[in-house]
């Protein structure tokens, strides 16, 4: 019936998506987007909070969210900037970076088993052609 629907398709291929990246990072306590943000954040110290929203594509109020919770597993700290009292950098803590190797590690199996299924030419489309809409959109 919506063979032909862009929202439903990326819609459904996204519940699918969540399922297995949620499996890759549960063993660490994080859903899958706290996983990618606390992956953000491990690669990004001191990340401006807006900055990170920005890169992940999410609101404001839902990167909030979702730090508070990291903050709460005690993954990241929040420090108010010199320049501005209302923007607040963000920082892994020893915690954190004691589980990027695995961190990672687990998120790269997840993508290599979608890899495998798919092709790796067609994973790469997929990803790029994907990209590529959202972009348009914006």
């Amino acid at each position: 019936m919506f063979d032909h629907c862009l929202y439903f398709n990326t819609a459904a291929l996204s519940r699918r998506l969540e399922r297995e990246w949620t499996a890759a990072f549960s063993p660490f306590g994080l859903t899958a987007p706290q996983g990618f943000m606390l992956r953000a954040v491990i690669d990004q110290p001191g990340i401006l909070q807006g900055r990170l929203a920005a890169e992940l594509s999410i609101a404001k109020s839902t990167a909030t969210r979702a730090l508070d919770a990291l903050k709460e597993k005690g993954f990241i700290e929040r420090r108010k900037t010199d320049d501005d009292g209302r923007e607040v950098s963000v920082f892994p803590t020893a915690s954190a970076t004691q589980i990027k190797a695995p961190l990672n590690a687990s998120a790269g199996q997840a993508a290599e088993r979608i890899r495998k299924i798919l092709g790796k030419q067609e994973f790469s489309d997929a990803v790029q052609n994907i990209r590529s809409i959202r972009n348009a959109l914006e």
